[in-house]
């Protein structure tokens, strides 16, 4: 599955699309970021709830096909601009980090 098949099937909003042809190959939930940098996988969907500029940072150090900030939240701007220089995907949902997991959990079986 793609990014832009992620953003159709679950409805996020891109925020920042810089390679929606990504392949998205598993998912992982997490907002310590010490944490994510040392589990999350390359090709993962983070969701995450953390909107701090760090967030573009370990997004690049893992590779992930794309982050999702859950639960309404936006990130700034400098989040943004740090994406858009690393070329990360940015999605936004209202949906629950446990409802997104789930979501992406099932599209990718």
């Amino acid at each position: 599955m793609t990014v832009n098949e992620l953003i159709e099937q679950t409805g996020c909003k891109p925020l920042l699309l810089s390679e929606g042809d990504r392949e998205v190959t598993g998912g992982y939930a997490g907002d310590l970021l010490s944490w994510v940098m040392g589990r999350a996988q390359s090709g993962d969907c983070w969701v995450t709830i953390m909107s701090n500029v760090n967030v573009a940072a370990v997004g690049q150090l893992t590779d992930c096909a794309c982050i999702v900030f859950s639960e309404g939240v936006q990130p700034d701007e400098a989040v943004v601009n740090a994406a858009k220089l690393h070329g990360l995907n940015l999605l936004l949902t209202e949906k629950s980090t446990f409802e997104m997991c789930a979501e992406v959990g099932a599209l990718l079986k």
